[in-house]
């Protein structure tokens, strides 16, 4: 993962706030109001103590008027902006913020590759998407209602002091210039701590995910108290991390505190000693006391926000460490769409291997012919899987070429690939939405009509219709409501439906009982007529009929020939078929 900058998180933020100059504006226009309202208050009832204290009793109310309408038509400007503010940002603003940032957040995410979602928790993936459409919003919020506000009141208020004494704006310049030097020093420790307090609640977060979604395995181990001795040490990592954190809040506060104090009664010496000389009215006072302690206040409440702050701050930054990491590979500029006319794949003297691992394929060549059916055999990890994988671009070859009617599939995009290619899995995945919705998944454009039918001839119709809601049923997540051989009669019926060119089973039977399966074999034969089919098979019987089988070891073709062809090699596909006992390929190297 890489590092991320400063820069970037600026540049994030500012490039999702954007599309909202409006809302922006309008958050920008209250802290101004409340910038100059937290001084001109004071200073208007300075005005007011001064006319009371020095007009007679008959003229009090002619000479308070002024002042008490600008100040009453303060607080309705005020209180106007907040309303405005309530509209702009929190109706308008903030719901679309987060939205669009889950969003992009998506856009980015499912273009990692297939390396990535093997090495991240999917429970800490969906946690730093949160992150992101909570903390986003939150630190823009802090940024410009507390920050930048705050920044200008003070500034606003040691002018204002300024026009008192000369004194009382120079002990609120000198006193603001080292605390907020003291804070920001103090504060790149703080930043540390924080990021290292969101990267243990995400761990938590993500580890709760794998033992949930693994409930099962957990108690057929009776694992309960194992799991909970585990994630006990990822507890307490955690609870360590938010205390160190909050011990350096705690030190910024008494830090905050001791300088208030010094200020406040440095205020009062030469109030005090103003009056004493002539030159404090008693209005001075009370704007000089009003405009410290509100100064004083809302620093004691920008710990909190910059211990919200810097929270944030960590989140963002480990979320955008995930989201912006660099895709192992993309699209490359100018990438055109994949055009599959007649379905032949070749590799063409392909070098692969996984990281840190010996080179699985080296310089392998084959073509598979357009239209052929060609099966994969071998030992497990003998390099099937991978040589399926590269088909589908999951990884990308580490050199040489893998063609699909003469095109090289990495300067083709992505997306155009795989519309190309219907793969049938071994341990199929379904939604949590509907059953009409997954197979539907096949086509999207697909009519109920087609979704049914391409249905009935996964045999999954008849065991759709006896659900209560029938195609309508909600199938759990992960399809966890369903059998394995209901999942696996969906997920054919999706690869029916989207009747692309090329066409991949990986043991797409295996999940099946014998009566089922014989069902299903004819509607998979009828499928693969005309496509360039790839099957992956340890039940070597559902290979009879193909017109190739390629038998692999030690990512190497070892064998390449009929069935037949193949039994007369004497070689490992015989030792294979010699194995199998009532249609089940005992592993030998297992």
């Amino acid at each position: 993962m890489n590092n991320i900058s400063a820069k970037q998180i600026l540049t994030y933020i500012v490039k999702a706030i954007k599309p909202f100059p409006l809302p922006i504006f309008s958050m920008v226009m209250a802290a101004v109001i409340w910038a100059v309202d937290l001084s001109l208050r004071a200073y208007l009832l300075k005005v007011i103590l001064n006319r009371l204290a020095s007009s007679e009793q008959h003229n009090i109310f002619v000479n308070l008027i002024v002042p008490i309408i600008f100040y009453l038509g303060l607080y309705l400007l005020l209180s106007m902006s907040f309303r405005l503010y309530n509209y702009f940002v929190e109706i308008k603003m903030i719901p679309a913020l987060r939205a669009k940032i889950a969003n992009d957040a998506l856009e980015l995410l499912v273009d990692k590759s297939q390396n990535f979602y093997q090495n991240n928790f999917s429970g800490s993936l969906t946690n730093k998407v949160n992150d992101l459409t909570s903390s986003v919003p939150a630190i823009v919020r802090i940024v410009i209602d507390r920050f930048f506000s705050h920044g200008l009141a003070l500034c606003i208020a040691i002018i204002t002091l300024w026009q008192v004494n000369i004194h009382f704006a120079l002990g609120m310049l000198i006193w603001a210039v080292v605390l907020i030097t003291g804070a920001w020093i103090y504060s790149k420790h703080i930043s540390v701590l924080a990021i290292k307090w969101s990267e243990s609640a995400s761990t938590i977060t993500g580890n709760l995910v794998d033992v949930l979604s693994n409930i099962l395995s957990v108690r057929l181990f009776s694992a309960k108290s194992q799991e909970q001795k585990s994630l006990g040490g990822v507890f307490q990592d955690a609870v360590n991390a938010e205390r160190q954190l909050e011990w350096a809040y705690l030190w910024m506060w008494i830090y905050i505190s001791v300088s208030s104090l010094i200020l406040q009664s440095f205020n009062f010496y030469f109030l005090i000693k103003g009056r004493e000389e002539g030159w404090i009215t008693v209005g001075d006072f009370a704007v000089v006391l009003l405009i410290n302690i509100s100064i004083a206040d809302f620093f004691w409440e920008l710990t909190k926000d910059f211990s919200e702050f810097s929270k944030l701050l960590g989140r963002i930054t480990q979320a955008l460490k995930i989201v912006l990491d660099k895709p192992e590979f993309q699209d490359l500029p100018g990438a055109y769409e994949l055009k599959v006319t007649k379905g032949t794949i070749s590799f063409d003297r392909v070098l692969f291997h996984y990281k840190g691992v010996t080179p699985l394929f080296h310089n392998k060549s084959i073509i598979i012919e357009a239209g052929q059916k060609v099966g994969l055999v071998g030992y497990s990890g003998s390099g099937k899987s991978t040589f399926v994988n590269l088909i589908l671009r999951l990884y990308d070859v580490s050199g040489g070429r893998l063609l699909i009617d003469g095109q090289d599939i990495r300067e083709c995009t992505q997306d155009s690939l795989r519309k190309n290619i219907a793969m049938i899995p071994q341990d199929p995945s379904l939604f949590h939405r509907t059953l009409i919705e997954n197979i539907r998944y096949g086509r999207i454009d697909a009519n109920d009509d087609s979704v049914v039918e391409a249905a009935k001839k996964a045999h999954a119709h008849e065991f759709i219709v006896k659900l209560p809601q029938g195609y309508n049923s909600l199938v759990g997540e992960r399809g966890v409501k369903l059998s394995g051989g209901q999942r696996q009669r969906i997920a054919i019926a999706r690869a029916i439906l989207k009747n692309a060119p090329i066409l991949i089973l990986d043991e797409a039977t295996s999940a099946l009982d014998s009566v089922i399966e014989s069902d299903i074999q004819q509607s998979l034969w009828d499928l693969m007529q005309g496509k360039t089919t790839i099957v992956i098979a340890h039940r070597l019987s559902t290979l009879l009929h193909m017109d190739r089988i390629l038998v692999f070891d030690m990512g190497k073709i070892v064998e390449d020939g009929t069935h037949t062809e193949l039994l007369a090699m004497n070689g490992i596909y015989k030792t294979l078929w010699e194995a199998q006992v009532g249609g089940f390929l005992l592993d030998q190297r297992m």
